[in-house]
């Protein structure tokens, strides 16, 4: 393992932000989310991206926007040199509306904005009037600035405001279905749902009727939904630099024994939970 990425010594070389969508892009939108990175005169960095239940809208400096589908899969993104990305993420549930088909036909892909919103949206810059190297050089500053910063900012790495993609979204806004979305709610408010037939019960559904509703709004099966965010739960308090049972641990988040638990993680996270925590400080 790179020992960049142990202790918290990952956040010597990049820096994350998180916000809130305003009410009335609530029901769509989960969060907004932001890193940048600094590896300029360092040897690239392979950074594990944990598989996502949501649909996420991403920028990468300049570029146009792309969606990513749901993921069953842990992934690696190389980070060299000196980057941004800005990124929307959608309630996982609350995507369809926005889709000519079910969201299983997004899952593992990644597909150009224009062809689920019908058009681009390139971030503008401060710098437009500048030429492009003057425009890199001045990019490779701002990263340096917020590396630096307590409180970095969507709006210091982008040199927009939020409310301009706001504004894109809000042209595209379709009616929200929030059946399928406030199902995928219920499994993160409440650990204790660890099976299929416990969260149809409590949707009033059958199983069979809860899996079609899985595959058209959220693009994954409600099994796999549930294994996730239990993992997450996991490795939320690893984060946390808690102190585990892992025995314990592993029948709170419903698994018969440690060894399916830790065989779970493995699988969603990439690393066994053992060696996920040594990236945290303790």
């Amino acid at each position: 393992m790179d020992t960049r990425g142990l202790g918290g010594r990952w956040a010597d070389f990049q820096r994350h932000w998180f916000g809130s969508p305003p009410p009335d892009l609530a029901p769509f939108v989960h969060r907004y989310w932001a890193a940048c990175w600094d590896l300029r005169g360092q040897e690239p960095y392979r950074q594990l991206v944990a598989p996502s239940v949501a649909v996420q809208w991403t920028f990468v400096d300049r570029e146009p926007g792309v969606v990513w589908g749901p993921t069953r899969r842990f992934d690696h993104r190389v980070l060299q040199g000196a980057g941004r990305v800005f990124g929307v993420a959608f309630r996982p549930g609350a995507f369809r509306p926005f889709l000519p088909g079910p969201v299983s036909a997004l899952t593992g892909r990644c597909v150009p904005m224009r062809s689920v919103f019908g058009r681009d949206l390139v971030l503008p810059s401060r710098t437009a009037s500048a030429d492009a190297a003057e425009q890199l050089l001045r990019a490779d500053e701002l990263v340096e600035q917020l590396l630096r910063a307590d409180e970095p900012s969507a709006e210091r790495l982008f040199g927009v405001d939020v409310p301009y993609v706001e504004q894109f979204l809000r042209a595209a806004l379709p009616s929200p279905e929030p059946a399928a979305a406030d199902a995928v709610a219920l499994i993160v408010a409440e650990p204790a749902v660890t099976r299929v037939d416990q969260l149809a019960d409590r949707l009033g559904l059958g199983v069979r009727a809860l899996q079609r509703l899985f595959a058209e709004h959220v693009g994954l099966g409600p099994k796999w939904c549930i294994r996730r965010y239990r993992i997450a739960e996991a490795a939320k308090r690893l984060e946390a630099g808690s102190s585990i049972d892992w025995a314990t641990l592993a029948v709170e988040l419903g698994y018969a024994d440690q060894a399916h638990f830790s065989r779970d993680f493995t699988a969603i996270l990439g690393e066994p939970p053992t060696r996920y925590a040594l990236r945290y400080p303790a």
